[in-house]
């Protein structure tokens, strides 16, 4: 199995000031009252309330980063509600910077449609991300964006032999591999968490999601020959090590490390 790899989770709000902007609200309006009016709206119509990719503010994107020195957890976070463009161009940065293999779960269907997105309203700069062959031609028969090359490799829709009929959940796909899946919180939950000023659980949150998309994807590797039996005991003796450095000052890790016991 070839290192690095960079796997990947993001958390989004709605952008109530994009919402604002297109739907030409009345300056007098508060955010609520925005936000509710749109919702309103599409309940009249019987639509959905999930709001399109196109306006999904980028709040918190998680990465587990594997390669030869190590496993590092780490996130990218808006703290101020000023930040998303900083957030989404850091984690292109290290796309730069390493070349990894991304890894994801639905990261085709929601994460990188909305980073796509997100990057381009804050003028992002991405090249190798962008790439499919014009200046490297390794990239032209593997590349990021191509739905059916591995440098992204979004579990789920492999795993679903690309049939969205097919799909299945991390968390249920997590616990059944025996890990321990979502902890105390789920993705309707991130606005209102937010709301209430809850910036680091829905961080914290995000941290568990994309540890469990790793551990799914040791899974795979160890399915498809990428590990060895004995290799893939060691990968995951690893990250319990690593886990159970980082519980003493992050109460997640050591919840996370009771509920995979």
């Amino acid at each position: 199995m070839a290192w690095p790899v960079l796997v990947f989770d993001i958390e989004s709000i709605p952008d109530v000031d994009g919402l604002r902007a297109l739907r030409g609200a009345p300056a007098d309006h508060t955010d609520e009252q925005v936000y509710a009016a749109w919702l309103a709206e599409r309940k009249e119509k019987g639509q959905s309330d999930f709001m399109p990719l196109h306006l999904q503010r980028v709040l918190v994107i998680s990465c587990v980063f594997r390669n030869a020195e190590g496993l590092r957890i780490h996130s990218f976070v808006d703290r101020d509600g000023h930040s998303e463009g900083k957030v989404v161009q850091t984690f292109f940065h290290r796309v730069e910077k390493h070349t990894p293999q991304l890894v994801s779960w639905n990261g085709s269907g929601f994460d990188l449609p909305v980073l796509h997105y997100r990057g381009l309203r804050h003028g992002v700069e991405a090249s190798k991300y962008w790439d499919m062959g014009e200046d490297d031609r390794e990239f032209k028969w593997n590349n990021y964006i191509s739905r059916y090359h591995m440098r992204h490799l979004d579990l789920m829709d492999l795993l679903a032999m690309y049939s969205p009929k097919n799909n299945a959940p991390l968390d249920a796909m997590a616990k059944l591999c025996g890990f321990p899946g979502k902890l105390g919180m789920d993705g309707s939950q991130v606005y209102a968490q937010y709301l209430a000023g809850q910036t680091d659980d829905i961080r914290r949150y995000c941290e568990t999601d994309v540890m469990n998309t790793y551990l799914v994807y040791c899974r795979f590797q160890k399915m498809r020959g990428g590990f060895t039996e004995a290799e893939y005991e060691q990968e995951i003796a690893m990250v319990k090590e690593t886990l159970g450095n980082l519980a003493p000052t992050e109460a997640h890790w050591d919840e996370y490390l009771k509920a995979w016991a």
